[in-house]
């Protein structure tokens, strides 16, 4: 996975656990954090915040900002391709064109949201 440099500073900060190779130790000792943890973390957030809305964020981003391919955008997520005659001749990684998207990611991540005032409104309330 090609990770944009802030991303590589933070994960360097982060504590690590001796003896434990994951970089979000879990409850147990060796153990990763569980997907459950990370899940009931989002909950306590803000209701209705989930994984799921944290990829379409970054997918909706690259569809509407960004020039990358679709398929670069859609190995940034993991996805495999689910045509079987093109997946066998797909036979690149696309990794330096997703460490550019990554790098542009974080960017528009970095950037100063747009304040809220009379001149800005939200178009749709959330459903919570």
């Amino acid at each position: 996975m090609p990770l944009c440099d802030r991303a590589i500073e933070l994960l360097r900060e982060l504590p690590r656990e001796s003896g434990n190779p994951h970089l979000f130790p879990g409850g147990k000792a060796g153990a990763p954090l569980s997907q459950m943890a990370m899940l009931q973390l989002l909950r306590g957030l803000r209701p209705g915040l989930s994984v799921h809305g944290f990829r379409a964020t970054f997918r909706t981003w690259c569809g509407e900002r960004t020039n990358f391919p679709r398929e670069v955008a859609e190995a940034a997520l993991a996805h495999t391709i689910p045509d079987v005659v093109e997946r066998a001749y797909q036979r690149g990684d696309l990794f330096d064109k997703r460490r550019r998207l990554m790098a542009q990611w974080s960017e528009y991540c970095a950037q100063q949201p747009v304040p809220r005032d009379d001149n800005v409104r939200q178009l749709r309330e959330s459903a919570s």
